[in-house]
C-alpha cells in the first residue's frame, strides 16, 4: 500500500548519542517505506556507529564531515540540502540543538540544514539535566518559532542511570510523525474526518463487559491513510493496545453510549464519516455497582438495544448537512452483503 513515505528524499542526520543505534533501525524502516534516504553523521555520531551501517540499510551513500571538504567538497552540502523534502535529526543532541538555534555551519550537517528549504523535525536525545536545563530550553522555543518541529523525548532510564526526560523517541513513533509531515499537502488537504474503531464494552458490573473480537486494526488503518493525504482526523476509538497514527486527534470511549456521544459532536462540522467501530448491538439493562459474586449464583442478564448511532447520525444530517458523507460497516458471519445492506 503507498503511503506519504513513498518516493520522497529524507535527509537522517544522526548526532553524537548511544541512542544512534535506534537510528539504524529508523533508516531501514524509511527505506523499506519507500523513501530515498540520505544519511550525514556527525563527528560524534562516528564513536558510536559508522557510516557503513546506514549503507547497509538504505542502499545509499551515508555521509561523514570528510565529505564537506572531499573532492565535491563546496557543493556537497547543497546537493543534499537542496534535494531533501523533510531532513530529520534523530537522535539531535543539545549541542547540535544550540548549533542550529543560532545558526552555525560548522559541520556538513548543520551547513545542509541551513542550505535546505523543507521542514525539519528533530527528536532530542540526551541526558540527566540536559535537557531541562535553560539554555536548551531557550534554543528548543528558538527553533519552535522558526517552524521546527520535535518529537520526544521520552521519560525514562538514560544512559547515566538517572532517570527524566531525554531517551529519543522510538523508530516508529518517529516514522508516524515523518508520516503525518510528509502527508499534510495531500488531496484531501482542509478535510475534516471522523473515524471510529475498535469494539465497545458494555458493562456488566465493573470488571466485567460485553463485547466482541474487533481490534481496531481497520479503524487505524483508513485513519493513517486519511492522514496521508492531508486531512484532518479525529479518531474515536475504544482501543487501548494500539499505537495511534501522528497528527490525529484522539478521542477515547468505552461503551456504545459514550461513542454516539463523541461521534455527534465530532460530526458537526465533519466532511467524512467513517463507522469502522464494532459496536455492541445489546448492553446489559442494568450494570451493577459492585463486582457479582460466584456465591449468590447465575446471575440473570437482561439486555436491551444499545443506541443506533448512524440512524442518530441520518437524522442529524437531514437538519444540518453534515456530514456530507457517511461511510458504515458491518462485521457478519454469513450473507454479508444482504446483512450489511439491511
Amino acid at each position: 500500500m503507498s503511503n506519504s513515505i513513498q518516493g520522497k528524499t529524507i535527509l537522517l542526520g544522526i548526532t553524537g548519542s548511544i541512542a544512534a543505534y535506534k537510528a539504524a533501525d529508523l533508516a531501514s524502516k524509511l527505506h523499506q517505506s519507500g523513501a530515498l534516504v540520505d544519511v550525514i553523521l556527525t563527528e560524534g555520531a562516528e564513536h558510536f556507529i559508522s557510516p557503513l551501517t546506514f549503507q547497509s540499510v538504505t542502499a545509499r551513500k551515508a555521509y561523514t564531515d570528510a565529505d564537506l571538504w572531499g573532492g565535491e567538497g563546496h557543493v556537497t552540502h547543497i546537493g543534499l540540502g537542496r534535494a531533501a523534502q523533510l531532513i530529520v535529526i534523530a537522535p539531535a543532541t543539545a549541542n547540535t540543538i544550540a548549533r542550529l538555534a543560532h545558526g552555525f555551519g560548522d559541520n556538513l550537517l548543520t551547513v545542509a540544514v541551513l542550505a535546505s528549504d523543507c521542514p525539519l523535525l528533530l527528536a532530542p536525545a540526551m541526558d540527566g539535566g540536559m535537557y531541562s536545563h535553560p539554555a536548551t530550553r531557550a534554543n528548543l522555543e528558538m527553533l519552535e518559532k522558526r517552524g521546527v518541529h520535535f518529537i520526544g523525548p521520552m521519560p525514562g532510564h538514560l544512559a547515566s542511570g538517572l532517570v527524566g526526560p531525554g531517551r529519543m523517541s522510538e523508530p516508529l513513533e518517529i516514522l508516524s510523525h515523518i508520516r503525518w509531515l510528509l502527508g499534510r499537502d495531500g488531496a484531501l488537504r482542509g478535510k475534516k474526518i471522523v473515524v471510529s474503531a475498535g469494539g465497545t464494552r458494555e458493562a456488566i458490573d465493573p470488571v466485567r463487559y460485553i463485547s466482541n473480537r474487533s481490534s481496531g486494526k481497520q479503524g487505524y488503518a483508513l485513519a493513517q491513510a486519511a492522514l496521508d493525504n492531508g486531512a484532518e482526523v479525529t479518531l474515536i476509538t475504544t482501543t487501548t493496545h494500539l499505537n495511534p497514527p501522528a497528527g490525529c486527534l484522539i478521542r477515547g470511549v468505552e461503551s456504545a453510549a459514550e461513542m454516539q456521544q463523541a461521534v455527534l459532536e465530532s460530526c458537526e462540522t465533519a466532511d467524512v464519516l467513517i463507522m469502522a467501530a464494532a459496536v455492541a448491538d445489546f448492553r446489559p439493562r442494568v450494570s451493577a455497582d459492585t463486582k457479582l459474586k460466584k456465591a449468590g449464583g447465575v446471575s440473570e442478564i437482561r439486555l436491551e438495544f444499545t443506541p443506533d448511532i448512524l440512524a442518530e447520525v441520518a437524522r442529524k444530517k437531514s437538519q444540518t448537512g453534515f456530514p456530507n458523507r457517511v461511510i458504515g460497516f458491518a462485521a457478519e458471519s454469513e450473507n454479508l452483503i444482504e446483512n450489511a445492506i439491511n
